[in-house]
């Protein structure tokens, strides 16, 4: 199979399985606090654990899979995940809910580190930038499959159904990889580029950057996370909510390449990045003071997206080829730094309130922060040495 396009849609669909993964927790929040003896608190902290490898494994995520190889390290990374995840299901011990969702965790990290340099070795030159946003894309597109079909599964069988639905979307998606994927035929086994340190100043714009892709990630992390159990708390059942919620994400798909289209088209990034952080900020602040919910919802999703492209191609402003995987796994590292910390936080902000609706707002303030620091990336980065 050599079609870069037929690989595209296996890894997009092999990724799709992390999100729908890390959302399993979410999606049925409600049903977990019955269950297990825990406030919202907890089950933050729980879903913020997912990205707590990532603090580790993002900086040594390509060292690992060039001395494993692609094919082996993605398969042992959704091994780990159907691992955790398999854990989660036979056990009513909190405690090993917590190791499950961090061996799951590890798997997804490895997973998404892996893959996306997979990607780029299918599509380098080729139309990458297109690739890569339908690639990224796969996240919003698992976390939606997961709010219709979890709150559903949970609400008739429990939440072990819904840990054993997501095990079994897990194993299918580690067949089909094993079955189909192969790597390009055109890319030969290069060593190891010669060690570089990054500049002070690239140094600099690149930690921006990293907390500019995971302060916008933890703002949207508050709609699918918490948004359900705000809706809920409004009087929307479980499956509604998730079905409502998840609506944003369809179109956030849609509007990911479509931020991408502007700010090439435009030729200005950081504008459509600060057009949609602001009116998505706005959105969310609007959302549990109305009773328009529909109509803020597909607003949000509409554009939530826009942002993303911008904000990805930041790192390929300031890193040159010696540079850029050193680069990218201190890109990741922030990312994942406060994407185990935000949901977290914005658990304990609805647990000293009373209610999830503070999570809305929480994520709304971090996302008006990014275009404040896209003011100090914007500056670093005219002085910082040219990428090539």
């Amino acid at each position: 199979m050599q079609n870069r396009w037929t690989i595209l849609t296996v890894l997009f669909t092999v990724r799709l399985t992390m999100a729908f993964q890390f959302q399993s927790v979410a999606a049925v929040a409600p049903l977990l606090g019955p269950a297990f003896g825990v406030g919202l608190a907890d089950v933050g902290t729980l879903i913020g654990l997912y990205f707590a490898p990532g603090v580790v494994l993002a900086l040594p995520g390509g060292a690992i899979g060039r001395m494993f190889g692609d094919k082996r390290t993605v398969l042992a990374a959704l091994l780990l995940m159907l691992i955790g995840g398999l854990g989660m299901a036979l056990s009513h011990s909190w405690s090993v809910q917590i190791a499950g969702r961090l061996v799951s965790g590890a798997g997804g990290v490895m997973l998404n580190v892996q893959m996306t340099k997979i990607v780029a070795d299918w599509f380098a030159g080729k139309e990458i930038a297109t690739a890569m946003a339908i690639f990224v894309n796969s996240w919003p597109a698992g976390i939606a499959l997961s709010l219709l079909a979890l709150p559903v599964i949970g609400s008739d069988r429990g939440i072990e159904a819904v840990y054993l639905a997501v095990a079994a979307v897990i194993a299918a998606a580690l067949v089909l990889f094993a079955l189909t994927y192969q790597p390009p035929a055109n890319v030969a086994s290069v060593a190891a580029m010669p060690s570089a340190r990054l500049d002070r100043r690239a140094a600099t714009a690149v930690v921006t950057a990293g907390l500019i892709w995971g302060l916008f990630n933890i703002g949207f992390a508050m709609i699918f996370s918490f948004g359900p159990t705000m809706l809920v708390e409004h009087g929307w059942s479980i499956t509604a909510a998730g079905s409502v919620i998840s609506s944003a994400l369809w179109l956030g798909v849609a509007s990911v390449p479509l931020g991408g289209l502007l700010a090439d088209r435009s030729r200005r990034p950081s504008l459509v990045l600060t057009v949609g952080c602001i009116l998505s900020a706005m959105l969310m602040v609007a959302l549990p003071r109305s009773d328009a919910v529909i109509p803020i919802i597909v607003a949000l999703g509409m554009v939530f997206g826009l942002p993303a492209g911008p904000m990805m191609s930041l790192p390929a402003r300031v890193l040159r080829p010696e540079t850029r995987a050193i680069g990218m796994g201190i890109f990741y590292t922030l990312y994942y730094g406060t994407m185990m910390l935000g949901p977290a936080v914005g658990g304990a902000l609805a647990k000293w309130t009373g209610s999830a609706a503070i999570t809305l707002n929480f994520g709304a303030v971090l996302l008006l922060v990014c275009p404040v620091l896209l003011l100090g990336f914007d500056r670093i980065s005219r002085v910082a040495p040219a990428a090539t």
